[in-house]
């Protein structure tokens, strides 16, 4: 990759990038291959380099069920997910851990990272005991290969199992202990919802338990206002916020937080950026509720909601580059103790984007190219090429 203003994610200038394999082996000016090497030239003089995006929430089998079976959302593609930038992504079931199953989760996380990027899995669902393939969370954790931690677990939401906080505490103890056993992430994925509690739940098992608190990650809490002021005491404690970037106001619901306006209110209230993060619910099911619980609307998370909040809080919230790619990069694969992940430096996986600032160019995941001029080369095994279509 030549010519190209790079952002690790802290801004490096004008760099050229040598890729070989699935890894970054230099970075400087004026780099070549040997003549003799079979090399793939992308110029992006002119264009901004990010770390390709890191999204920790991604309904890659499908999600909802709310409302009944023809809200049943459809599976993801491959170039679903690349021709928005998304190079690592973690899957999660949701509501429905009954139709849909986490083996079935699994076989698709291993499907997807043959087919180019690099895919994971939370075992579990909505429901306390949660969902898994050997009947442990620890276990699964520990043995079987895609899955990093726990989620997503509801709390806080009337579609949930409402699990006790000493049960909450004993699994975050089971994930803290699987993760560090196997030498992965062991986090517990909450998904919040807009009941009274809010919160409440994470800050008893803090009390309560000896949990570090990264093991804990809530999602969705620009969901309401009262949520978002709510996370505010954990993200100053030192706890990870994550912030989904297909919620928004609009003619449906007017409760939700803008996902930048959220980044930003978080920060100026005392939570470091890097304890905030995106990610986009891409593939669930977005219901709108009234107050007796009825269905009202529903709409489907948005895999390129993400890098269209980075640009935002670029453009609108005044973040330089090196900050505003923050979210969806370098912090969440902290929270999922991916080192290679989320950064362009030498010896991390070959995952970059190529934009002007306003649109995806080039998508490289694993020193593979999957996107170039806006254009999929690489689809996913039953996609049409051509149109992105099955």
């Amino acid at each position: 990759m030549k010519g190209a203003q790079v952002f690790a994610p802290e801004p490096l200038g004008i760099q050229d990038i040598l890729m070989v394999s699935d890894r970054v082996v230099e970075i400087g000016t004026g780099l070549s291959a040997p003549a003799w090497a079979d090399v793939h030239e992308i110029d992006a003089r002119g264009r901004l380099v990010f770390p390709g995006l890191v999204d920790q929430h991604v309904h890659i089998v499908g999600g909802g069920g709310e409302g009944g079976p023809q809200f049943r959302t459809p599976e993801l593609n491959l170039t679903d997910l690349t021709r928005y930038g998304l190079t690592t992504v973690v899957g999660v079931l949701g509501t429905d851990g009954t139709t849909r199953s986490t083996q079935e989760l699994l076989a698709k996380a291993r499907a997807l990272t043959i087919e180019g990027i690099n895919a994971w899995l939370y075992t579990g669902a909505y429901q306390m005991p949660t969902r898994t393939i050997t009947g442990d969370p620890r276990n699964d954790i520990m043995l079987i290969d895609r899955i990093l931690g726990v989620g997503e677990i509801a709390i806080s939401d009337h579609r949930g199992s409402h699990p006790s906080d000493r049960e909450l505490a004993h699994l975050a103890g089971e994930a803290r202990t699987g993760g560090l056993l196997s030498g992965k992430a062991g986090v517990v994925h909450l998904h919040v919802g807009s009941g009274a509690r809010r919160l409440d739940p994470i800050y008893e098992v803090l009390g309560m338990a000896d949990v570090p608190i990264g093991v804990m990650v809530p999602t969705h809490l620009n969901r309401t206002r009262n949520l978002l002021e709510d996370a505010v005491r954990l993200g100053r404690m030192g706890g990870f916020l994550d912030i989904t970037s297909s919620i928004a106001p609009d003619e449906h619901d007017r409760a939700p937080v803008a996902p930048a306006e959220a980044v930003d209110y978080l920060r100026q209230q005392g939570v470091p950026l890097d304890h905030i993060s995106f990610s986009t619910d891409a593939g669930g099911s977005a219901p709108v509720f009234n107050t007796e619980g009825h269905l009202l609307y529903m709409g489907v998370g948005m895999p390129d909601s993400l890098f269209q909040q980075i640009v935002r809080l670029h453009d609108e919230a005044g973040y330089d580059w090196s900050d505003a790619i923050l979210p969806g990069t370098r912090t969440p694969a902290v929270i999922l103790k991916m080192a290679d992940a989320g950064v362009v430096q030498v010896g991390a996986r070959a995952d970059l984007i190529v934009t002007d600032g306003r649109e995806i160019h080039t998508v490289v995941a694993g020193g593979r190219v999957m996107v170039e001029d806006q254009k999929p080369l690489v689809f996913g095994t039953f996609e049409k090429a051509g149109d992105g279509s099955r």
